[in-house]
């Protein structure tokens, strides 16, 4: 190949920036060798950067770029959110039109050009360490693009705090003293400093606590998770784990360094593991994720699994997450699209069929799954029971218990998972930020004898686990058989005759607003902590679902509400992530929000002068509805909208909850022959949700 003079290519300025902030940065190119007519320069920035998309055309808004030269061409730019080879997909072409670009000329692209109106470039809403603005170019019109050596890079820091998060253990011994953390985030949720660790002498009664944290500095404070204060340790005890996310050695950001030190001191996990897209894990890599889990891996306070994200297309069988209860497992990619000349050391399973099968073999590291649902959902079409042990419901790419749904069509017998599939390394804190995925990320909750690899892969195993969309929340599920046998969610059990019982304990991070009790796919009875008689003048709206089961499943939602003959005193968002985007009061007792969704719900809860008379109007990208204000209870109006489980609801809260605590006990009569998969899904009035773990209860 010619070796051309590339040129070289700088930014200014060149200082560190806060996440989610407008500025103007110039991106200058000096050509080396000439460049001939139809010539490109092309700039190409990470997949997951969510900066402002830049734009040409409007000049008072957002985004704003221009472009010049010092030499007689044209310079024509277009942008391509899929211009280049992942993880770069996203880029700036920028085409030498009308004459050519001589040696010593340059080329500048103003990001954020503030000379006519515009805000400015909106940066990253989370920190990176090299923003890189990969520059490559095209000389000679070809299209065969020339990486240049070195390419400019900005660092992206977090912004100045903006609220606080409380973190406690979830269970402590009554008379011993614990410490808890305070994590102080930017509007965007980034970690704004390393939490402060808190000692506490300890709690003198048993009950289910909080404690309120306060940083003296900024004044911000937050009240933690519940706490369980027992009185003796139990057999089993609650650990925190965030099982998938990547970093910036694939598709996410940062290193993965970055992202085990994040969980564990920031993320504040008791279990992580690390998930990068098979594709995209070189077999040096993949001996560096087995390294570092080993490194960060400390029995007792930290619990790391080495592993990958499984990638084939749907069709293969789609995403499955893959982990090793130790080092030095081997792995079976899907492809090795992006591997150094698409060879490695280590044999492909082309379909999730063939990846059981390569991983059952290996059992000294033993393998276990998940199934997935992000850029490739799984096809449960396929599926090894002594593999595979949990579907994922829920992620930064939205909730999905269809694919709950899916195993439990089938008969399998698994347990349930949350997680982050964060791409930030933030694991255990991860904020959609900016981007396309619609949610918080979520979390699992393992209950495990003790903090230790053997510990939890025996719970895995067992289904001794439960999902939430990242609140930390208190999930006992207990099933009481006919003659007093106890077992707990994840539990396997023959019933020869009578009625089981099924005893729930329940403490949220918020006020509890309804548990479903489910035998498989059928709704056995919905449970609230209040009754018809409690309601009061407070009124909650919430959207949910998804266009397709893919990653084109965005929903938007922006629309408007009105109160006809009633006044709205109060309107609490829930589940807007986006600061940039709150909901907005126009007055005239009238709100309007922008909004999207991919399977999570989300909306608001309206307090009203009057708990009757009036009428409520709202009006949507994907439903316009009326409804009288008189005809509200207990149960939701809905409005099905097509698509995935697209609906809108309305219905009525009590004025207020004192307590967010809620227990049962519901005798389960009318089970069926075969297996019964009993399991709870608790609702916040926040939005989060739990998901417990099935008891497999089989009727004889």
């Amino acid at each position: 190949m010619t070796n051309f003079d590339l040129g070289h290519a700088e930014v200014t300025p060149n200082t560190p920036v806060v996440a989610g902030t407008f500025t103007t940065i110039t991106f200058t190119y000096s050509a080396g060798h000439p460049m001939d007519y139809a010539g490109y320069v092309k700039i190409a920035f990470r997949h997951m950067n969510d900066f402002g998309t830049p734009q040409f055309d409007n000049p008072s808004a957002p985004n704003y770029c221009t472009v010049s030269t010092t030499g007689k061409s044209r310079i024509e730019p277009r942008w391509d959110p899929k211009g280049h080879i992942r993880p770069f997909n996203k880029a700036l072409y920028l085409q030498i039109r009308d004459q050519y670009l001589d040696r010593g000329e340059k080329i500048m692209v103003v990001f954020g050009d503030t000379s006519k109106g515009s805000p400015g470039w909106q940066m990253p809403t989370f920190p990176v360490r090299c923003l890189e603005f990969k520059t490559l170019v095209d000389p000679i019109a070809t299209y065969m693009f020339k990486e240049l050596p070195e390419s400019p890079a900005l660092r992206i820091l977090p912004g100045e705090p903006a609220r606080a998060v409380c973190v406690a253990r979830s269970e402590v011994l009554a008379n011993q003293p614990f410490s808890y953390h305070l994590r102080l985030e930017d509007k965007w949720g980034n970690a704004a400093g390393k939490p402060l660790k808190i000692d506490h002498p300890g709690f003198k009664e048993t009950g289910c606590f909080t404690v309120t944290a306060k940083d003296n500095l900024t004044g911000l404070s937050a009240v933690s998770n519940p706490i369980d204060v027992l009185a003796t340790q139990p057999a089993l005890r609650k650990f925190w784990a965030d099982f998938h996310g990547q970093s910036g050695e694939t598709i996410g950001s940062n290193t993965i360094e970055d992202y085990f030190t994040f969980g564990r001191d920031y993320g504040l996990l008791d279990i992580l593991g690390h998930q990068g897209n098979d594709f995209q894990v070189t077999d040096e890599f993949w001996e560096k994720i087995n390294a570092v889990t080993k490194e960060y891996y400390e029995p007792g306070k930290f619990v790391t699994f080495p592993g990958y994200e499984w990638s084939g297309n749907t069709p293969m069988g789609g995403d499955r997450n893959v982990y090793f209860a130790s080092e030095g497992g081997k792995i079976s990619r899907s492809s090795t699209e992006l591997l150094p000349g698409q060879t490695s050391k280590y044999e492909d399973s082309i379909t999730a069929d063939e990846l059981f099968k390569t991983l059952r073999k290996q059992t000294s590291p033993r393998a276990f799954a998940f199934a997935h649902v992000g850029g490739r959902y799984a096809d449960l079409g396929m599926h090894d029971p002594e593999i595979e042990l949990a579907v994922e419901v829920h992620s930064d790419w939205g909730t999905f218990e269809w694919l709950m749904r899916d195993a439990l069509k089938q008969g399998y017998r698994v347990g349930f998972v949350a997680n982050s599939d964060g791409h930030k390394a933030d694991p255990g804190a991860s904020y959609p930020g900016n981007s396309k995925f619609g949610s918080c990320g979520g979390l699992t909750c393992v209950l495990a004898e003790k903090l230790d690899r053997e510990s939890v892969v025996e719970a895995l195993n067992a289904r001794h686990f439960y999902a939430t969309t990242g609140a930390r929340c208190l999930v006992d599920v207990t099933l009481e058989t006919p003659d007093g046998h106890l077992f707990m969610m994840g539990g396997f059990v023959e019933v020869g005759a009578g009625t089981p019982t099924l005893h729930v304990r329940l403490s949220g991070s918020a006020p509890i607003e309804r548990v479903d009790v489910f035998n498989g796919l059928e709704l056995v009875k919905t449970l609230r902590p209040f009754s018809q008689e409690d309601l009061g003048r407070r009124i909650k709206v919430a959207w949910n679902g998804a266009k397709v089961r893919g990653q084109d499943r965005v929903a938007k939602w922006d629309g408007s509400l009105a109160v006809r003959n009633n006044t709205i005193l109060d309107a609490i968002p829930i589940n807007f992530w986006n600061p940039d985007q709150p909901l907005e009061n126009k007055g005239d007792n009238r709100l309007t929000w922008k909004s999207f969704t991919t399977g999570s719900a989300k909306g608001l809860i309206l307090t009203l002068e009057k708990p009757s008379g009036g009428t409520l109007e709202i009006d949507t990208v994907q439903v316009k509805a009326v409804c009288e204000i008189d005809k509200l209870g207990l149960e939701p109006l809905v409005w099905e909208c097509g698509g995935l489980e697209k609906a809108l609801k309305v219905y009525r809260l009590p004025d207020r909850q004192e307590s967010n605590e809620f227990s049962f006990t519901l005798p389960l009569a009318d089970l069926k022959k075969g297996d019964n998969p009993i399991f709870i899904r608790m609702t916040q009035e926040d939005g989060h949700l739990a998901w417990s773990s099935p008891v497999y209860v089989v009727m004889k």
